[in-house]
Parts: structure tokens; sequence; C-alpha cells
């Protein structure tokens, strides 16, 4: 789960939130499970609190680390080197922000496939990635 499915999850008003709640919906069933990463909740933290309301925010922040089908990976020194790879070979891609890049490190590193994003960049890099809702 990239920033972007958070915030249209989180946010209402967002043009997008109903096909990103039903994308959640459907794929949380099917794998029981949702992994993000500790850089995408710290992206998403800054964001949803400058969006919405405190007590909306709020809730939506405690509601998703309560959720068991929450897995958080964190990045870690090696994940982070890995990064930092990934960034020296797309030089080409210098909008791929450095979170973008954690991320993709960790799903190849678990064979995740599929990234609930509004972000093209993840289809950019030739990774075999597949970005939701469709």
């Amino acid at each position: 789960m990239d920033t972007w499915g958070w915030l249209a999850l989180a946010d209402r008003s967002d043009a997008r939130h109903g096909l990103a709640a039903d994308c959640y919906r459907q794929r949380s069933k099917l794998s029981g499970r949702v992994v993000t990463s500790n850089f995408v909740l710290d992206e998403l933290l800054t964001l949803l609190f400058l969006r919405l309301p405190f007590a909306e925010a709020a809730t939506f922040a405690n509601a998703m680390f309560a959720s068991p089908a929450v897995i958080t990976e964190l990045v870690t020194p090696d994940r982070f080197r890995a990064a930092m790879e990934f960034r020296l070979k797309f030089a080409d891609k210098p909008r791929i922000s450095f979170t973008d890049l954690t991320s993709m490190v960790i799903m190849k590193e678990l064979g995740i496939s599929e990234v609930m994003t509004a972000d093209k960049h993840f289809m950019q890099t030739g990774m075999g990635f597949h970005i939701l809702p469709e």
C-alpha cells in the first residue's frame, strides 16, 4: 500500500475514495493482509493531518494501526542501501521518490507485485509491478 492508497481511503472527499475503498476491501479479503512500510506511514501521517480535520485523521490512523490486516515492514539499513542502489540504477527517472524506491525493494523481497497507488513510477521501472485499482 502506497501513501496515495491510504490517503484515498482516509479522505471521503477524494475523487477516487470509492474506488480505493472497493479495491482495499477486495484485496484484503484475498490475502488477509495489507503490506505497507514505515516510510510510507511517515508520508501518510504528515499528509493525513494536513488534509483532514485532526479528529478524523486520528481516528483513521488509530484504526489503521489497530488493524490485524495491516503489516508494517521496516526500511532497515539493508533495505535502505538497496533503495539507494535503485536510485543510482534509475538515474533517468529522478521523479521516483526515495520512499517509492524503498517500497519497491520491500515488494521485490517479499514477492509482491501489486501496489495500491496512483503513482505510475512503479510501472516505469520494468520490475513487473501492477498498479491497483486498475
